[in-house]
Protein backbone atom coordinates (compact mmCIF):
# COMPACT_ATOMS: atom_id res chain seq x y z
CA UNK A 1 0.00 0.00 0.00
CA UNK A 2 2.79 2.43 0.92
CA UNK A 3 4.70 1.43 -2.22
CA UNK A 4 1.72 2.37 -4.42
CA UNK A 5 1.45 5.80 -2.78
CA UNK A 6 5.17 6.47 -3.23
CA UNK A 7 5.01 5.46 -6.90
CA UNK A 8 1.96 7.65 -7.53
CA UNK A 9 3.66 10.62 -5.86
CA UNK A 10 6.75 10.07 -7.98
CA UNK A 11 4.62 9.98 -11.14
CA UNK A 12 2.99 13.30 -10.19
CA UNK A 13 6.37 14.90 -9.65
CA UNK A 14 7.69 13.51 -12.92
CA UNK A 15 4.68 14.78 -14.88
CA UNK A 16 4.86 18.23 -13.33
CA UNK A 17 8.58 18.56 -14.13
CA UNK A 18 8.52 17.13 -17.63
CA UNK A 19 9.74 19.09 -20.64
CA UNK A 20 6.23 19.41 -22.05
CA UNK A 21 4.98 20.95 -18.82
CA UNK A 22 7.92 23.33 -18.74
CA UNK A 23 7.30 24.43 -22.32
CA UNK A 24 3.56 24.86 -21.74
CA UNK A 25 4.12 27.01 -18.62
CA UNK A 26 6.67 29.43 -20.08
CA UNK A 27 5.83 32.60 -21.91
CA UNK A 28 8.25 33.87 -24.51
CA UNK A 29 9.34 37.40 -23.80
CA UNK A 30 12.53 38.69 -25.36
CA UNK A 31 13.48 42.00 -23.86
CA UNK A 32 17.17 41.90 -24.82
CA UNK A 33 16.63 42.73 -28.50
CA UNK A 34 13.18 44.28 -28.63
CA UNK A 35 11.37 47.11 -26.91
CA UNK A 36 8.07 46.55 -25.06
CA UNK A 37 6.20 47.58 -28.22
CA UNK A 38 8.01 44.89 -30.25
CA UNK A 39 10.38 47.05 -32.27
CA UNK A 40 14.00 46.01 -32.65
CA UNK A 41 16.41 48.01 -30.52
CA UNK A 42 19.42 49.74 -32.12
CA UNK A 43 22.83 48.10 -31.98
CA UNK A 44 24.68 48.92 -28.73
CA UNK A 45 27.73 51.17 -28.85
CA UNK A 46 31.09 49.40 -28.77
CA UNK A 47 34.10 50.81 -26.92
CA UNK A 48 36.74 51.81 -29.44
CA UNK A 49 40.09 50.74 -28.05
CA UNK A 50 41.30 48.70 -31.01
CA UNK A 51 45.00 48.07 -31.31
CA UNK A 52 45.87 50.46 -28.50
CA UNK A 53 43.92 48.33 -26.01
CA UNK A 54 45.55 45.13 -27.25
CA UNK A 55 49.03 46.64 -27.05
CA UNK A 56 48.39 47.95 -23.51
CA UNK A 57 47.02 44.60 -22.32
CA UNK A 58 49.92 42.62 -23.79
CA UNK A 59 52.53 45.07 -22.45
CA UNK A 60 51.09 45.04 -18.94
CA UNK A 61 50.82 41.23 -18.99
CA UNK A 62 54.41 40.80 -20.12
CA UNK A 63 55.66 43.27 -17.51
CA UNK A 64 53.81 41.55 -14.66
CA UNK A 65 54.92 38.09 -15.85
CA UNK A 66 58.56 39.17 -16.14
CA UNK A 67 58.49 40.74 -12.67
CA UNK A 68 57.00 37.62 -11.09
CA UNK A 69 59.48 35.31 -12.83
CA UNK A 70 62.43 37.51 -11.82
CA UNK A 71 61.32 37.47 -8.17
CA UNK A 72 60.83 33.70 -8.18
CA UNK A 73 64.24 33.14 -9.80
CA UNK A 74 65.88 35.35 -7.15
CA UNK A 75 64.07 33.46 -4.38
CA UNK A 76 65.18 30.09 -5.74
CA UNK A 77 68.80 31.23 -6.09
CA UNK A 78 68.95 32.79 -2.60
CA UNK A 79 67.61 29.62 -0.99
CA UNK A 80 69.86 27.46 -3.17
CA UNK A 81 66.93 25.46 -4.47
CA UNK A 82 68.08 25.98 -8.04
CA UNK A 83 71.59 27.13 -8.80
CA UNK A 84 72.86 26.84 -12.37
CA UNK A 85 76.03 24.79 -12.55
CA UNK A 86 79.20 26.22 -14.10
CA UNK A 87 80.06 22.91 -15.81
CA UNK A 88 77.61 23.59 -18.64
CA UNK A 89 79.70 26.51 -19.99
CA UNK A 90 82.77 24.47 -21.04
CA UNK A 91 82.28 25.02 -24.78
Amino acid sequence: MIFVRVVSMMNKVARSHSKAAAIANCSQIRTATTSPSGSILPEPKKPRFGYLGVICAVTIGLFIGATISKNVANFLEENELFVPSDDDDDD
